[in-house]
């Protein structure tokens, strides 16, 4: 079985493809000006994987851009062939005059992927409600009572379970968790702090801060560094 890579590797030897490490995955963004050329992007990246394509490779395709993913199919991180199909695929598509870019421009946030915390003392018992209620699934050979769910179509965030030792009825006990590209977390900090938000904590930064709303409602802001051994 190939290996994963650590976070920092990963992270490195795609940067300058215009990729970025987000939350176990490499994903980049490629600008178009209409639903034919997002079509015609999305085969390049195809004809760029290969027999890979099925494995690795998840595409979103929208009309103003297209958001390219990279991970084993059998999600347990990133491998050195992801990191080669990424490159692959970047130079596929500057052949045709195509960018890859973890921010499409200055307007549009960058590449990103969030996830559901629920905050349980007995997490065996409120999992099985979440994944029924949602129509989630367990992630492949992932099946355990605290293992994230996860949406069998890959439209919605992940969900996973936070173990509580003492019951929190002061604060909420559902947050976001926002992973984001690592070289742009702070400009994502900063906007929330000028839309009201404040600093909770940044005890774990750069792995995450945690900030809340004005009354109160965490969320996580998270990057992979600082989660290295």
């Amino acid at each position: 079985m190939e290996r994963f890579l650590s976070r920092r590797e990963a992270s490195e030897a795609v940067g300058d493809q215009g990729w970025r490490f987000v939350l176990g995955t490499l994903r980049t963004c490629v600008p178009v000006g209409s639903l034919a050329e997002a079509a015609d992007v999305a085969t390049r990246a195809v004809e760029a994987c290969d027999a890979d394509a099925d494995e690795h490779l998840r595409i979103d395709l929208r009309s103003g851009h297209v958001i390219l993913t990279l991970r084993p199919r059998a999600f347990g991180g990133v491998t050195a062939r992801d990191t080669e199909l990424a490159r692959l695929i970047t130079a596929a598509l500057h052949a045709l005059g195509r960018t890859t870019t973890p921010s499409p421009d200055a307007a549009a946030r960058s590449v990103q992927e969030w996830e559901v915390a629920i905050d349980a003392r007995d997490i065996s018992s409120v999992r099985p409600f979440w994944k029924a209620v949602l129509g989630y699934a367990d992630e492949a050979g992932r099946h355990g009572p605290e293992d994230r769910l996860i949406d069998p179509f890959r439209q919605g965030p992940a969900v996973w379970f936070q173990r509580m030792t003492e019951p929190r009825p002061q604060r909420n006990r559902i947050h976001f968790d926002i992973s984001v590209p690592h070289d742009e977390a702070r400009d994502r900090i900063a906007a929330a702090l000028a839309a009201g938000g404040h600093l909770v904590s940044d005890e774990r930064a750069p792995a995450f801060w945690v900030l809340a709303d004005r009354e109160g409602n965490e969320v996580c802001v998270t990057t992979w560094q600082g989660r290295d051994p």
